[in-house]
């Protein structure tokens, strides 16, 4: 039995470095910035650790409280706000109380995460509409079953800022000007559709590169970089430091929203738990949208939260029981058939799924 196990992580492995090389050999991908860029390295190592620990079944929680492996998830989880809702399910007893046994794997960005997700390490994985197409280009792999957050009026998921003591307050004012992004993800995707939606040309937006976001957060405020497109609750602690508003995305949610995938071998083989981690995290939702001040401690002890806010900072509301729009994912395919990332637009009826909403 462990002779056979170890024959199936190795088979996996060997799989594993292949998809690695398809992606580095693609043509402009989702991928490609990242894949050659030093400083992802590391992440790249650990998620191939990962998940070799994963599927030897020594992660944490492995076969925890008794459940059935049809009864029992895996999800990757960057340290960001948007999987907040998780972390209140589990301090609530939730997962529990719906009857299914869900692993949270620890993350620390996009690559690793999809490094599990394309060994069959995890199960679901929180995500953008961006990285579930990505995986979908010649096949369908994951779908999106449920949205995970959103922009609302006064709680933005991304700002576009200005450095500190500059006179850049409106869109118009960064024609030409380059801003900090990182390249191929949803923060370009974002910063694009802001700055038209601010009144600038497509051809008048100037982009630089600068994919590692604490960095960008730091040559913002030394006032290297004229302005930058930061995710919340980063970009409301470079405010408080001395940077300056120029536009977001809460007056234009529809371009703004972070979702929950699932693999389909876990869909098919395991509907009913995931059915039921959903009804867990809509409960969390409910509880954090009725009273959030009273999660602060939890949210300080598993999110990110710059110490110049971690008093201050709004905890904001989290949507329930809803998927992304077909006009939401057009809006995205169409982005990335433009950027190269897609050769075609990928139906939404493939990739997007409402059957699992509670």
């Amino acid at each position: 039995m462990i002779q056979n196990r170890f024959i199936a992580i190795v088979k996996k492995t060997f799989r594993l470095r292949k998809v690695f090389l398809l992606q580095a050999l693609m043509p402009p991908s989702f991928y490609s910035e990242r894949i050659y860029d030093k400083r992802y390295k590391k992440a790249a190592v650990r998620g191939l650790f990962a998940v070799l620990m994963i599927m030897a079944g020594f992660s944490m929680g492995l076969g925890a409280q008794g459940y059935s492996a049809e009864r029992s998830l895996k999800v990757a989880l960057l340290p960001i706000l948007d999987t907040f809702p998780f972390y209140v399910a589990e301090a609530q007893g939730y997962f529990d109380r719906y009857g299914v046994a869900v692993t949270a794997v620890p993350v620390g960005s996009g690559l690793e995460r999809d490094q599990l997700m394309q060994s069959g390490a995890i199960d679901g994985m929180l995500n953008e509409m961006a990285s579930t197409a990505n995986f979908n280009r010649e096949g369908i792999q994951v779908r999106i079953i449920s949205s995970a957050r959103k922009a609302y009026p006064h709680y933005p998921l991304f700002r576009i800022l200005a450095a500190p003591g500059s006179n850049l307050t409106a869109p118009a004012d960064l024609k030409g000007i380059p801003i900090g992004i990182s390249r191929n993800t949803i923060i370009e995707y974002v910063t694009d559709r802001l700055m038209v939606a601010g009144g600038l040309s497509p051809d008048q937006v100037v982009k630089k590169s600068v994919p590692v976001i604490p960095e960008r957060y730091q040559l913002l405020l030394q006032r290297q970089l004229k302005a930058a497109t930061l995710p919340d609750p980063l970009a409301k602690s470079a405010l408080e430091a001395g940077a300056g508003a120029v536009i977001d995305d809460s007056a234009h949610p529809q371009y703004s929203v972070s979702v929950l995938s699932f693999h389909l071998d876990a869909i098919q083989a395991k509907a009913e738990a995931v059915r039921q981690f959903l009804k867990a995290w809509n409960h969390a939702v409910q509880d954090i949208n009725a009273n959030p001040e009273s999660f602060r401690s939890l949210l300080l002890q598993k999110i990110r939260v710059p110490k110049n806010i971690q008093q201050t900072y709004r905890i904001p509301p989290f949507p329930r029981r809803e998927v992304p729009s077909a006009a939401q994912w057009a809006d995205v395919m169409n982005w990335m058939v433009s950027k190269g990332l897609l050769y075609a637009p990928i139906p939404y009826k493939d990739s997007v799924t409402n059957e699992f909403l509670p």
